[in-house]
């Protein structure tokens, strides 16, 4: 019972990672699932849904499949459906009822492939975890079976801009309200090169083009292992973080610097070393304050409030997926319900997902940051721009 949630939410899925990944690049992508797996993500996981067609599909999976097993029919509908509509790729992602059937998803794949030919990605998804996991999966097998160009990146010269891959951006951390335009805008004005941006926004072209790119930035958690598999098969190195607010920004562009000229990956940037700061917000004797979300950005808030706001003792609280590297120092991953409301209750300055304001106290100052991956579609019109500068604004309105 400890693993139910009463008052808060669950964050998107890990086949809704999938489909938000792969939604732009040409595929076909089905959920294997009765079919409230697919609405669920096309009504609240996915803001491009009405405005950009995408071959995201259901298996219809019944009552009597579910029991006696569908690979056959799968395999023929996907068929039927490859043949009329001519995809560059299928992937098939797993739901909770597939994971207990026993369905082997890559097994499955293999069959689809060599039946359509088509490449065929299979995914064992299962609905038991968040976006994350699902994600990472999808923009590493996409990468391994697409971007075959392994020709590395010649080392930055005088002659040209440096090259950059922007990776893990998608919706449900990025949503569509301008916080990636403004994060390429960002990196344009001080002279960068965007290669492509995994995998939101970029053509197919672009993407197959990232090889060339002198370093990569994780701008989130599902970025973090495409990065790995291209330092490892490409020697690229990058740069863990977003910029939101001066201090940060400044680190951000200093460690995209240092990984061109040294060729190394950089440690992530909320875990530079520089004294804390004095400040009219000091909790070091108090409870912390919180900074609740996705590793990646919800660090780089917490390290700007502390160096530009001098707000002290701040912690990361993680619900989703997050490696150990991107918890380091003070971020803790929570998924248990009453876990929140333990932590949570005396805090005197929380920032996170406006329906997590439910676990915090009365006195608690909480500053809403909506997530559009948690709470899907419903505080869209409400999302900030935070990179750069535009977090210091949006920001100082609250902490003055």
């Amino acid at each position: 019972m400890r693993q139910s949630s009463a008052i808060l939410n669950t964050y998107a899925a890990d086949v809704s990672g999938v489909c938000s990944a792969l939604y732009e690049l040409g595929g076909m992508t089905i959920m294997d699932d009765a079919s409230g797996c697919n609405s669920t993500y096309n009504t609240h996981d996915e803001p491009r849904w009405y405005s950009m067609p995408s071959m995201v599909y259901v298996s219809a999976l019944t009552e009597l499949q579910a029991v006696m097993g569908h690979d056959d029919t799968l395999c023929e509908e996907i068929g039927a459906a490859v043949a009329e509509l001519h995809p560059r790729f299928v992937a098939i992602a797993g739901t909770p009822i597939p994971m207990m059937m026993g369905t082997d998803f890559t097994g499955l794949a293999r069959v689809i492939e060599k039946k359509c030919g088509v490449p065929v990605m299979g995914f064992g998804t299962n609905g038991m975890h968040s976006y994350v996991s699902g994600a990472s999966l999808a923009l590493v097998e996409f990468a391994r079976r697409f971007c075959t160009n392994t020709v590395s990146a010649q080392k930055n010269t005088l002659t040209r801009k440096t090259k950059v891959n922007i990776l893990g951006a998608t919706p449900l951390d990025f949503s569509v309200t301008g916080n990636l335009e403004e994060l390429k805008n960002l990196l344009c004005a001080r002279g960068y090169e965007i290669v492509s941006t995994w995998a939101m926004g970029s053509t197919w072209d672009e993407l197959m083009n990232a090889t060339t790119a002198d370093v990569n930035i994780v701008a989130s958690s599902c970025g973090l292992e495409l990065a790995r598999y291209f330092e490892k098969e490409n020697g690229i190195p990058y740069v863990i973080g977003i910029p939101t607010g001066t201090f940060v920004t400044n680190a951000f562009f200093a460690s995209l610097d240092a990984a061109v000229r040294t060729n190394k990956t950089q440690t992530p940037l909320w875990q530079e070393e520089t004294p804390l700061k004095k400040g009219n917000l000091n909790t070091v004797d108090a409870q912390p304050a919180y900074v609740i979300g996705e590793a990646v950005w919800a660090s780089c808030i917490a390290r700007a409030l502390q160096e530009d706001f001098a707000v002290q003792n701040i912690r990361v609280l993680c619900p989703t997926e997050a490696d150990d590297i991107l918890l380091k120092p003070n971020g803790t991953h929570i998924v248990y319900e009453d876990d929140y409301f333990d932590a949570l209750k005396k805090s005197p300055l929380i920032i996170a997902d406006p329906l997590y304001k439910y676990a915090a106290s009365k006195n608690t100052k909480f500053l809403s940051l909506p997530h559009e991956g948690y709470s899907g579609r419903i505080f869209r019109k409400d999302i900030p721009v935070i990179m750069g500068k535009n977090f210091d604004d949006w920001i100082s309105q609250f902490l003055q």
